[in-house]
């Protein structure tokens, strides 16, 4: 298993009432990073934390880091307030679109592979607020035009509930399977975040199967929460089975591209947080391969659903 983190939650953060953490520059981003056991890679955010490709790779090699991803924002600017990629000024969305671009530019600059978006502006609030064909087709429209773009470089589009609409169009891993299959073009995949599937109703290990069926590519983001919101809190602080299945299709299907810790530390220490994240997955793989190891293929589809229990059990809670 390879580790990354959003650089992001290495500084400031902050909700509705109170900030956590200090400012930090993104050369101190990296140092803490490097203090980070298991962390391999850093997730930033263009155009806000990283512009400058020659320092960026200049902090990359001073700290022996890669960049798992280029996160474009297309939210923040007043143009985004209704929506950037759906905004029925064409100038608005040109102008996502460009950010997106020049992530890719950016990505290929300092050695990655791939590009992740959240559209968390393209949605609504009210009924009749929104046309929802419109801003479909918009979506296919923009994302197109970012795909056709050095599609070497993939975009991998995050999906998420709400935040900070009330309900993002993009809100599960189907719908953004059907609009990437609508599209039809390489260089498109989805970024599936553990916490978001949990919060909206969903089953991360399912959509992770989903998505594997469906050959879309996916780049994972790891986290947890109490199925009530996005708190991005650290691995297995609510959801120890969740997890556990999640990492064992992530394992069948072959993933080894990076697990990115998408959690906010808050009033915990920083260090701490993302090192529980990686210390807790990794247990997980190794819980199941100790399961494989022991014939678990050979239970797991028992029509007596005790016998599949009691196997679990004794792996992951023995004594």
């Amino acid at each position: 298993m390879k580790f990354s983190v959003i650089s992001s939650f290495l500084g400031k953060s902050k909700d509705r009432f109170n900030e956590y953490n200090s400012p930090k520059t993104l050369a101190e981003k990296f140092e803490i990073a490097s203090r980070i056991d298991g962390i391999e890679a850093l997730e930033c955010v263009y155009p806000y934390e990283v512009n400058n490709i020659e320092e960026t790779k200049n902090l990359m090699q001073k700290y022996n880091l890669k960049i798992s991803a280029i996160n474009v924002n297309v939210k923040a600017e007043p143009e985004f307030v209704n929506g950037g990629l759906t905004s029925p000024d064409k100038k608005v969305r040109e102008k996502a679109v460009r950010f997106i671009k020049e992530a890719k530019d950016f990505a290929e600059g300092v050695g990655s592979d791939k590009v992740t978006c959240c559209p968390l502006g393209d949605g609504y609030e009210f009924a009749f607020q929104a046309d929802y064909e419109d801003n479909w087709n918009r979506l296919k429209e923009t994302f197109s035009e970012a795909a056709d773009y050095k599609p070497e470089i993939k975009l991998f589009i995050e999906y998420k509930p709400s935040e900070i609409r009330g309900k993002c169009f993009l809100e599960n891993a189907a719908k953004t399977i059907i609009l990437i299959k609508e599209i039809g073009k390489e260089g498109l995949g989805v970024t599936m975040d553990f916490g978001h599937s949990m919060y909206g109703g969903g089953n991360p290990a399912e959509e992770i199967s989903l998505l594997h069926s469906c050959n879309v590519p996916y780049y994972v983001h790891i986290n947890d929460n109490d199925g009530k919101w996005d708190w991005d809190y650290f691995c297995g602080s609510k959801h120890i089975i969740e997890n556990l299945e999640f990492v064992y299709y992530l394992k069948k299907y072959g993933y080894d591209d990076y697990l990115t810790s998408d959690t906010s530390p808050t009033r915990w220490n920083i260090v701490k947080v993302f090192e529980a994240n990686n210390n807790f997955t990794s247990k997980m793989e190794q819980i199941i391969n100790k399961m494989e190891a022991d014939g678990f293929e050979k239970v797991r589809n028992d029509p007596d659903f005790m016998k599949v229990w009691a196997f679990i059990e004794k792996h992951l809670y023995s004594c």
